[in-house]
């Protein structure tokens, strides 16, 4: 995702030209996204979320209402919602009726002098004030208010780092998606254009105002419940599958930018052949492949991505390349279909993610280009602390740069591990297995358990050693005579294949703790394609 990828190395290719610095100091009042579930909200299924604004531009203001539809999974006096502190809540119903409610440190209590019962239930929440601004976009979270170069107004809303309690009140965890979407209407001045998730259902003019009715009917991160208001007009394209499914491509671009947006819908199809070909079928067959210009460089939001690159190209394989929308569209498949439930398994977004950049040089530019990719980024794995740091970790505290680097580096050695045969089909496995797609969260575990399956290995070993530690695999080269070298593996249980080097050429071998020996007039090389992050200690 982007807050994602913009904020340390938008792309680990290196045929890309993005490469920004986080902010030194990010803003003090953004409340956590995620961490350990409260009980309040353990105690509810989000199932449906309607939200009804209209948007002040100049005020730099917002006002209206939305309604959460949910399950309340045991009877309770107590609801608990994410808003944040900058809104007024002047009303709070449940179940059509009013209810008692505090709204202080970024949450609204609800209470009620007798249970609530389990079962269906809504709550409507009125409120109105001032969105957090974003001071830096999209490294950081709120509202941008600008304009364009032809002085029309421009808004966008940033929300990965901080989730929707930005400008709705939200069950504000990633664990649960609304399972039947989202109807989000946007009322501004007339002549803007509001661009959204899902598909535009109707749009409605009532003197000089304007309303947007957008619905998605399919689960949706609460990051990607966003909108975008500006001087747009919509180039499309048709887009057809690789299940056989027509898929509608929309551009949303600012009207003096038109020109350039069929060239980058072409560009988006290549982006999503690749991505079926080792992902499947894109998630959101029924309703469109989006994407929307913006102020800021960028950020995945399902079926309306954020674009902001200013129509900059690289090359790959000779080919016009925009590796940030790229990366952003894949996470269609990771972070929007595939979600964490914890974010302490953020690596799944963003370290397979960016190993599906990485796939799509392979295919343009062929094996040696693509492994030349992770050469490259053998230094920039900062290795100072784990991939992932424990359990119930809140956005923050879980995005750091090796989720990028390290997670994809991880793939790298995975599919040298298990080898093509099986590693395609487990990572595709991944990205389409119903237990972990869609409404049900996923987590590490379960990424860990479908490569296992596939191949029958036992591969804690791997898992833990690449993501829960900051280790690097260590292998030993010892001389046993002038001609006889002992390969062994030191801190693994492990028999993994290495590449070994010598006079007589490159051979894969498979190692272990025991060791192999290798007959050499020289001192053998280990591992020269950098398939593992390594120490090789030679103990001569």
């Amino acid at each position: 995702m982007l807050r994602s990828l913009a904020c340390w190395l938008l792309l680990m290719t290196g045929v890309a030209a993005f490469s920004q610095t986080a902010p030194a100091n990010p803003p003090a009042e953004r409340p956590a996204y995620g961490g350990k579930l409260k009980p309040e909200q353990a105690n509810i299924d989000v199932k449906h979320y309607t939200i009804d604004l209209a948007v002040d531009i100049p005020g730099k203001a917002i006002s209206g209402y939305a309604v959460v539809a949910l399950d309340i999974l045991q009877p309770t006096k107590a609801l608990l919602f994410d808003l944040m502190d900058s809104f007024t809540v002047s009303r709070v119903l449940v179940n059509d009726r009013p209810a008692r409610f505090t709204h202080d440190h970024h949450e609204i209590h609800i209470m009620a002098d007798k249970d609530w019962a389990a079962g269906p239930a809504t709550v409507r929440v009125d409120y109105s004030g001032h969105p957090m601004i974003a001071r830096r976009p999209p490294w950081d979270d709120g509202f941008t208010f600008t304009t364009d170069s032809a002085g029309h107004p421009w808004v966008a809303v940033t929300a990965e780092g901080t989730g929707g309690k930005i400008f709705f009140p939200a069950k504000d965890h990633p664990s649960d998606e609304p399972d039947n979407g989202v109807d989000m209407t946007i009322t501004v001045p007339k002549g803007l254009v509001v661009a959204g998730p899902g598909l535009l259902q109707e749009t409605r003019t009532n003197g000089n105002r304007s309303s947007f009715h957008w619905k998605t009917n399919y689960p949706i991160n609460n990051y990607s419940i966003v909108f975008n208001v500006g001087d747009y007009t919509v180039v499309r394209r048709d887009y057809t599958t690789i299940e056989g499914h027509h898929v509608p491509m929309e551009f949303y671009v600012l009207k003096d930018h038109a020109a350039m947006a069929p060239h980058q819908l072409e560009l988006l199809e290549k982006f999503a052949r690749v991505k079926e070909k080792y992902f499947g079928e894109y998630p959101w067959v029924k309703e469109k492949i989006g994407i929307v210009e913006t102020p800021h460089l960028g950020m995945e939001h399902q079926t309306m991505n954020a674009y902001g690159a200013r129509f900059r190209y690289t090359q790959v394989g000779g080919q016009d390349y925009d590796g940030l929308m790229n990366h952003e569209f894949g996470h269609e498949w990771w972070g929007n279909k595939v979600t964490a439930g914890d974010w302490a398994d953020y690596w799944i977004h963003e370290g397979i993610g960016s190993f599906g950049d990485d796939l799509y040089v392979r295919d343009m530019e062929g094996e040696e280009a693509y492994e030349k990719i992770f050469q490259r980024s053998v230094p920039r794995i900062r290795n100072d602390k784990p991939v992932v740091l424990g359990k119930d970790i809140a956005e923050e505290a879980a995005y750091h740069p090796d989720i990028y680097t390290k997670g994809a580096f991880f793939m790298h050695t995975l599919r040298y591990v298990l080898g093509d045969s099986v590693f395609f089909p487990a990572l595709k496995q991944v990205a389409t297995d119903p237990d972990h797609t869609f409404v049900h969260p996923a987590s590490t575990a379960d990424v860990e358990k479908v490569f296992e399956r596939a191949s029958g290995k036992h591969l804690s070993g791997l898992f833990h050693l690449y993501l829960f530690t900051t280790d690097k695999l260590e292998i030993n080269v010892r001389p046993k005579d002038a001609t006889h070298w002992l390969v062994q593996l030191l801190n693994t249980d492990m028999s993994l294949p290495l590449d070994i080097t010598t006079s007589d050429g490159t051979n894969r071998k498979m190692v272990d703790r025991k060791g192999i020996v290798v007959v050499a007039a020289t001192m053998p090389q280990i591992d020269n394609r950098d398939f593992y992050l390594k120490k090789v200690i030679y103990d001569l």
